[in-house]
């Protein structure tokens, strides 16, 4: 069996290999909550970046509107022009 076939066998695909510096404390919780999921610190911190990476930087953060999508027309009983009648914002803030 080649090396790609037996590195196939853990992995869906063929992985890097990178290292880098942690300071004592956080390789000391690394190391223990690797222990106490029961798995790899090398899959923890795998799984950690993905979730990391997925988040929506700050620059593309989330609007209000995409935060409360969902609720958007559930209010009854609203002026229909509610949105864009200025009328509406007079003493708004004061």
């Amino acid at each position: 069996m080649g090396l790609a076939q037996q590195i196939g066998a853990y992995y869906p695909t063929v992985m890097q290999t990178i290292s880098l510096k942690l300071p004592d404390d956080l390789l000391a919780q690394l190391d223990s909550e690797a222990k106490a999921r029961r798995v790899t610190k090398s899959w923890l911190v795998r799984d950690s970046l993905e979730k990391a990476l997925r988040k929506p930087s700050r620059n593309g953060a989330a609007s209000c509107y995409d935060l409360a999508r969902d609720l958007a027309g559930t209010v009854k009983g609203l002026p229909k022009d509610l949105a864009g009648n200025p009328k509406y914002m007079e003493g708004f803030g004061r």
